[in-house]
């Protein structure tokens, strides 16, 4: 079962947030907050912030400067993950990804029944890698954000949650680009 093993050591990453909208600033980015919030309490530390409007070249292009930059362990983005045509987060997730963390969005799937029941098969959240970071697009909504945090990244980002995690991976996610 599922646990913290407290006689591991509390490792903290670096996490940027993403907030993808054509209408929200800082001052009203409620799910953005969310994340900063609860990454913060958790002791993590926020790399960086951002709020880009529902364009795929340009939220790819964030992403992409994220996984170069040596200070950011992982991105999460929120917003853009429905059904409408101005949803493009997750393609441009798909676009940097190195491989994706199919289970990721099954889970979310799982967790997010609970709350809303088959309303949850609206969201298409997914995860992936690339250049030893990891990047997340969860929904736009507030309670999404918590979902995803609270039921599952909680304990994914935590180096002590057993029986493994994402963070004590971490090292070995470009072993790739190292190879002869």
């Amino acid at each position: 079962m599922s646990r913290i093993d407290d006689t591991r050591e509390f490792v903290a990453v670096r996490i940027a947030v993403l907030t993808v909208s054509d209408s929200r600033g800082l001052e009203d980015d409620r799910s953005g907050q969310v994340l900063v919030d609860r990454l913060t309490a958790a002791g993590h530390q926020l790399a960086d912030r951002r709020i880009l409007p529902d364009e795929r070249a340009e939220i790819a292009d964030q992403l992409r400067r994220w996984i170069a930059d040596p200070q950011v362990d992982v991105v999460l983005s929120t917003g853009g993950t429905g059904l409408t045509g101005r949803d493009v987060t997750v393609e441009a997730h798909r676009d940097v990804y190195e491989k994706e963390i199919d289970a990721f969005g099954t889970v979310f799937t799982m967790v997010s029944m609970q709350k809303i029941g088959t309303s949850a098969m609206q969201s298409r959240a997914t995860g992936g890698v690339a250049g030893g970071t990891y990047l997340f697009a969860l929904p736009g909504s507030p309670g999404a954000c918590r979902d995803a945090w609270d039921e599952i990244l909680v304990n994914q980002l935590d180096f002590r949650h057993r029986p493994c995690n994402f963070v004590e991976i971490m090292p070995r996610l470009d072993e790739h680009l190292r190879r002869k």
